[in-house]
């Protein structure tokens, strides 16, 4: 495994790290905790340090607890936990904001909880409109809660659709790290995000590396998703040009005998600006596979 620091912080998170969101049933598979534990143990055996989270995957704050279960019977000091504030679980992908300061001061605590930890290493703005995220009062708590001993780092997780003000104005509210949608099919993070994070030395997180799975090479042109399956929801048009453009990149770009999620994780990290990728895993066997990811680096 390979390890960066992110940006400025003393954080040293490994470059393939575990999101889990699948944690929370969305991804169409319930889980149990033994079922985590084996995830996150697969995780640690190959050198995974990163585990990031939020209090809204899953009802009542559901994937926290699962990693807040192992942790409370294993290491801690070996992980580097990342969590985020801003919403509550309604119900299958049906959030409520929740972005006053009273709301994300239970939220921190819930999560704290949840996680069974006294301290969140990196706690992150999630997907919040930029009129949200210019309210300097939410910063100046969170600097609070900062100097208090909760959290370790403050980050920003920018809204899938985009926003440049966020990247640009982040170092201004205190922000160290930002979590970006970045893979081989979207590369908007390269002109919005990564100016701003090297001016300003900030951490990048790439989240959905594998383009929520399409990249990992297991779906072909003309597959579609049901039930409780997130990407029942993406629009079927996008969907079958971006199953067509994977076609494309099986043929033209991934070098023979390479996993081809192993060579789109690879590929997000070959910018020395980006930390870590966070894909999901739903068994140890995928875990396994994504760390070997790192291996690609060093070739």
């Amino acid at each position: 495994m390979i390890y960066r620091t992110l940006g400025r912080t003393t954080l040293r998170p490994s470059v393939i790290g575990l999101g889990t969101w699948q944690f929370g049933g969305e991804w169409g598979v319930d889980f149990t905790q033994p079922e985590v534990d084996a995830i996150l143990d697969a995780a640690a055996d190959a050198g995974i340090n990163f585990i990031d989270t939020a209090e809204c995957y899953g009802p009542d704050h559901l994937s926290e607890k699962f990693i807040g279960n192992y942790l409370s019977r294993r290491d801690r000091s070996r992980w580097l936990v990342a969590t985020k504030f801003g919403h509550h679980f309604r119900s299958f992908l049906d959030r409520d904001d929740d972005f006053s300061l009273a709301g994300i001061a239970a939220q921190l605590d819930a999560s704290l909880r949840a996680l069974h930890v006294e301290t969140i290493d990196l706690y992150q703005f999630h997907s919040g409109s930029d009129a949200i995220f210019q309210n300097q009062e939410l910063w100046t708590f969170l600097a609070q809660q900062k100097a208090a001993g909760k959290i370790r780092h403050i980050g920003a997780s920018i809204l899938q659709k985009g926003s440049e003000l966020q990247a640009r104005e982040a170092a201004h509210y205190g922000v160290e790290a930002l979590q970006v949608f970045y893979n081989r099919l979207d590369r908007r993070a390269e002109q919005i995000y990564f100016p701003y994070a090297e001016r300003d030395g900030l951490g990048l997180l790439a989240r959905v590396p594998l383009a929520s799975g399409l990249l990992s090479g297991k779906y072909k042109p003309g597959t579609t998703f049901a039930g409780n399956d997130v990407r029942a929801k993406f629009d079927a048009e996008k969907l079958k040009r971006d199953l067509a453009e994977v076609d494309r990149l099986a043929q033209t770009e991934v070098p023979a005998g390479v996993p081809m999620a192993q060579w789109a994780m690879a590929w997000c990290l070959q910018n020395p600006l980006v930390t870590t990728v966070i894909p999901g895993s739903k068994n140890p066997a995928q875990v396994r596979a994504n760390a070997a990811a790192a291996d690609l680096l060093t070739a």
